[in-house]
């Protein structure tokens, strides 16, 4: 059975119920085609703990964030970087209170709704898109060849005058982001760097002395990976080290920067110097330690990765100043918050349309982007959607002229 639609958007996450939201208009029949039962299941699987929609900061410092690009010269995605048009922070919150969602900024400048759940804030959005005349289809799994959908009824083909794809990358495949449309856009001649895992935790082979740590947080450390620096917490695992603070630095440590922990941020050499100079007396090098630094995961880490161990006040506080970050890769990208690669930037127009397939428009984690999480990510997939649906309208709208 082949269906005629104006618009198809293939994925229903951020960036495709964004790209919806943008092509919908009076008469124009726009179709979501979503492999999975429901709609948007990784959003709401990040928002389960506080969903945080986008980072408060001018647009300048929020667009610094990113790394675009592993292929050839990078550039700064349109919706960050076309003017007044331009998708940043600031837009993001607003389109949110359109939808009747309260919000609040934290001390960190992290923006999270009242009510910190996702939920909330899909329902009126899908209520919208309803109410707009956008149709979802969900249990519609694109097959390539085409538009070719498996579907609870059988084989269905929709020939659509424009379309937008946005079926994420690699990461969570669990909840449908599988990337299995590589191969299908490859054999059009579209341009694919490898998927790699992006904000992502580090594997390390504990001695048996952390076991007693597994599932602590690690606070009042700064972690320094090349240029990148973060003062967030982290998390011992039993399999090694994740949480906002690592992710904040882990696209150079994946990439092959050592990483330090500054153990005493707050204090600088010489005062900590002075702390480790103190008499230790009869006190265990254990107890010892934890005098100084307050706080026996620290210890244990400088324990764990400071060997060999300093012999006097200076090379203790050194060390702890300077911790060598030890582990042993990074996690796999199937558990991973988002991943790296995608649709390079070459292949690609500056209206997120792929070069080899006119009228297919391209958003959301397919792209060749990366971002650290508290705000980044959600926000990038929403401008990217916006731009690629925008520009599917504005096709559409040309097609109709012509």
């Amino acid at each position: 059975m082949t269906e005629q639609v104006d618009a198809l958007v293939i994925g229903a996450g951020p960036a495709g119920l964004m790209a919806a939201e943008a092509l919908m208009a009076p008469g124009r029949r726009v179709v979501v085609a979503e492999s999975m039962p429901t709609p948007a299941r990784k959003f709401l699987m990040a928002g389960k703990s506080g969903l945080n929609l986008t980072k408060d900061e001018p647009l300048e410092a929020f667009a610094r964030r990113f790394i675009v690009g592993t292929g050839a010269l990078p550039r700064t995605p349109g919706y960050l970087d076309n003017g007044e048009a331009a998708f940043g922070p600031a837009e993001v919150m607003a389109w949110a209170r359109g939808l009747g969602v309260e919000l609040f900024t934290g001390s960190t400048g992290r923006v999270f709704p009242v009510g910190m759940k996702a939920s909330p804030l899909l329902r009126a959005w899908l209520a919208r898109l309803r109410a707009g005349g956008v149709e979802m289809r969900t249990r519609w799994r694109w097959i390539g060849a085409g538009f070719r959908f498996e579907t609870p009824d059988g084989l269905r083909v929709v020939r659509p005058r424009v379309t937008v794809l946005a079926l994420g990358g690699a990461s969570w495949p669990r909840l449908g982001s599988d990337a299995a449309w590589v191969p299908w856009l490859e054999a059009q001649g579209v341009r694919i760097a490898p998927f790699r895992p992006a904000n992502m935790g580090f594997r390390v082979d504990w001695s048996p002395r952390m076991a007693r740590h597994f599932g602590t947080a690690v606070k009042g450390t700064a972690l320094q990976v090349g240029h990148l620096a973060s003062r967030g917490e982290w998390v011992i695992g039993a399999k090694g080290i994740e949480g906002g603070g690592v992710y904040e630095v882990s696209a150079a440590l994946r990439d092959g920067t050592a990483g330090q922990v500054d153990l005493a941020p707050d204090l600088d050499r010489g005062t900590l110097a002075a702390r480790f100079a103190r008499p230790r007396g009869k006190l265990s090098m254990g107890n010892w330690l934890r005098r100084v630094l307050g706080d026996p995961v620290k210890v244990a880490l400088l324990l764990e990765w400071g060997k060999p161990l300093p012999g006097d006040a200076a090379g203790w506080a050194d060390l702890a100043k300077a911790l060598p970050l030890r582990h042993d890769g990074p996690a796999g990208i199937e558990t991973t918050i988002s991943s790296a690669g995608g649709v390079t930037w070459e292949s690609l127009s500056e209206e997120q349309e792929l070069l080899a397939m006119p009228d297919t428009f391209v958003a959301g984690e397919m792209l060749d982007w990366e971002a650290p999480t508290g705000g980044y990510l959600l926000s990038a997939c929403l401008g990217s959607g916006l731009h690629a649906g925008k520009a599917a309208a504005a096709r559409l709208a040309a097609k109709k002229q012509g």
